[in-house]
């Protein structure tokens, strides 16, 4: 069994502008995981995870301390805001409306993405990332490309477009592949499965026709058959499924790692680690995600050998 500890590296909060009433918050890594372990501000430090500590220990001794060839960075997206979302949120049983089905971003979306894609070039992170894993919803493959992937398509390019003009009827211009790192989707990462149609994705190939260079090899079914109209995934098969793909994660050769997925999924994961943290930092791990916010964490191989499941 694969053991993990989150090491959350005092990420700098950073707000953009409202829009309609939105306010978008982004959490930035630092520009390395070595000076994570060992930046401190001259005021009381932030938590780190501490291994093997009572809850009540005091938060500022005895920082953990890892070799960084067992550590990976990971930078969690939570997707934009989904046209089931407007609705969802004020009445959970909209998220039952057959209207919504494998939902698309919302032009508020598409303007958080824009100002996530600004975020994550200004501070340098886009240069860093080594691969972005992506959930094989729509609405999750239309953030994944709208904040990491090159800048607009220009007809007769060489290389394939991450996104089609106006997929998923959004009135956002076609995406180039072009000066970004490799996406691909991974179905481990979806939402909470089962009987909300905003949950159950379209065929492979109608996504392959809207984005065309993004890898879908890693998906066994060209339809969805993990998805039932009748049966909704336990929280228990939920978390379940979260730490498998924490253990596949680890075992990629890339040590930095954008992942783009949902909330629940993300909260259920999460919440699953940071028992052996100071409460305030177990808090941080597992805050639920607004729509396209951003977390940066460290994830940390302790057992000195990986055996998986």
């Amino acid at each position: 069994m694969l053991t993990f500890t989150f090491v959350v590296a005092a990420p700098s909060s950073i707000s953009t502008s409202s829009l309609t009433g939105s306010s978008y918050t982004s959490s930035l890594s630092f520009p390395s995981i070595s000076r994570a372990f060992h930046s401190r501000s001259r005021s009381r430090p932030p938590a780190l995870c501490y291994s093997g500590l009572p809850e009540n220990t005091a938060s500022d001794i005895a920082p953990c301390l890892f070799p960084l060839h067992r550590c990976k960075t990971i930078h969690l997206v939570r997707h934009a805001q989904g046209i089931h979302n407007v609705e969802g949120d004020k009445n959970y049983d909209a998220y039952l409306n057959p209207a919504y089905f494998d939902a698309q971003l919302t032009p508020l979306g598409w303007k958080q993405v824009d100002n996530l894609r600004k975020h994550v070039r200004a501070s340098g992170l886009m240069k860093r990332i080594d691969l972005v894993l992506v959930s094989p919803l729509l609405r999750t493959l239309q953030t994944a490309v709208g904040v990491f992937g090159g800048e607009d398509y220009i007809d007769g390019t060489d290389a394939l477009p991450l996104m089609i003009a106006h997929a998923g009827n959004s009135s956002h211009d076609a995406i180039s592949s072009i000066d970004c790192p490799p996406v691909v989707a991974v179905e481990l990462c979806r939402e909470h499965l089962g009987v909300h149609p905003c949950d159950k994705r379209r065929s492979i190939s109608e996504y392959q026709h809207l984005f065309p260079a993004i890898d879908f090899s890693l998906i066994d079914s060209n339809e969805d058959i993990w998805w039932k109209a009748n049966a909704r995934e336990t929280k228990e098969e939920l978390t379940d499924r979260g730490l498998k793909f924490m253990e596949w994660l680890w075992t990629r050769k890339e040590k930095e790692i954008a992942i783009v997925t949902h909330r629940a999924f993300l909260f259920h994961t999460l919440n699953a680690f940071g028992n052996d943290c100071h409460p305030s930092v177990k808090k941080e791990i597992s805050k639920p995600f607004d729509n396209c916010e951003f977390r940066s964490m460290v994830i940390v191989d302790r057992n000195g050998c990986i055996n998986l499941l």
